[in-house]
C-alpha cells in the first residue's frame, strides 16, 4: 500500500509537470498566453513538479529517501493549499486545490 501511495503522489505532480514538455498545457490549464511573462514562470513550475514526482518515485525505490519525499511532497501541496486559502479560494484553481487536498490522504499514509 505504501508504494501505491507514493505512486499516487508522483502522479499528482507528473500531470502538471507535463506542461514542461507540452507548453500548450499551460494555456489550457491556467489560461496564460505564451506571450505573458508568467508563462515562463509556469513552465519552470512544471519542471519543479517533475522534480517532486521524481523524488516520490525515488521514495518507492529507496525507503531511506522517504523522509525527503514526505518533506518535498508536503511542501509542494501544503504551500499551495495555504496560498489558495489566503487568496480566498479562487474558483479557477479549485480543481488543483481539490487534487492537492485529496493527495494529503496518501501523504498522511506514507
Amino acid at each position: 500500500m505504501t508504494q501505491i501511495c507514493w505512486f499516487v503522489l508522483a502522479l499528482i505532480h507528473v500531470l502538471p509537470g507535463a506542461a514542461f514538455f507540452r507548453p500548450a498545457l499551460i494555456t489550457s490549464l491556467y489560461g496564460v498566453d505564451r506571450s505573458s511573462g508568467a508563462f515562463l514562470l509556469l513552465q519552470h513550475r512544471a519542471a519543479l513538479f517533475l522534480v517532486v514526482a521524481a523524488v516520490c518515485v525515488w521514495a518507492v525505490l529507496r525507503p531511506e529517501t522517504r523522509q525527503l519525499g514526505v518533506a518535498v511532497a508536503a511542501l509542494s501541496m501544503l504551500s499551495f493549499l495555504i496560498l489558495f486559502a489566503i487568496e480566498g479560494a479562487p474558483a479557477s484553481l479549485r480543481l488543483i486545490a481539490t487534487v492537492d487536498g485529496i493527495g494529503l490522504l496518501p501523504l498522511a499514509f506514507v
